[in-house]
């Protein structure tokens, strides 16, 4: 029996109180229109955006992926965005996961997440290489939902106008820790790192 812990991580950057709650709002109005057991949504207060996920990891790497961030975070500035536009993975015919955009024409958070993956590739983690694409994940369409009510959300989501929520400023790195509890998924913060 191994006794070396591990620790289901990932590396995002939080979100103010204040776009948590309208985050709330855009969700509520959302669940007037799709049938409750079709989505399993996301607290708002937990919602984030991640950079990357490490999955399982040993707890004996933490400190260095922390020293790793802390590089990353010193020569990265905050970054300001706007939180606008419903949109739906992989695409409105097959939703499968349900959120909100983020439009940052410098394109900061870009080059952030790139900063990020070749920091934890330099310390032996597999990088992400998919296009990335800044999200808010509000909820998730259920395993069991049939493909039409699939595509019903897909529809609703792309047609439901929300305009923009506001501005944000992204100015923290922080390495999660994320416990799958009977509840809901409990996330610890291991680090914090301000982006200078």
């Amino acid at each position: 029996m191994s006794n070396v812990e591990t620790l289901r991580t990932f590396v995002a950057l939080p979100l103010s109180e204040e776009m948590h709650q309208q985050l709330g709002r855009v969700q509520r109005r959302l669940q007037h229109d799709i049938p409750h057991r079709a989505v399993k949504w996301v607290s708002p207060k937990k919602i984030h955006l991640t950079l990357f996920f490490l999955g399982e990891i040993f707890a004996s790497r933490v400190d260095a992926i922390k020293e790793a961030l802390a590089v990353v975070a010193r020569n990265a500035p905050p970054i300001q965005v706007d939180i606008r536009e419903l949109g739906v993975f992989p695409n409105p015919n097959r939703a499968r996961v349900l959120w909100v955009g983020m439009d940052d024409p410098e394109e900061y958070l870009a080059l952030l997440h790139l900063a990020v993956n070749e920091a934890l590739e330099q310390l032996g983690y597999e990088p992400d290489r998919r296009p990335f694409k800044p999200h808010l994940t509000l909820g998730r369409v259920r395993r069991k939902t049939s493909r039409s009510e699939a595509r019903r959300i897909g529809t609703l989501m792309t047609q439901t106008e929300i305009g923009t929520l506001g501005k944000e400023t992204l100015d923290e790195l922080v390495l999660f820790r994320s416990e799958l509890k009977p509840t809901g998924a409990v996330y610890t913060r291991l680090g914090t790192f301000k982006l200078e």
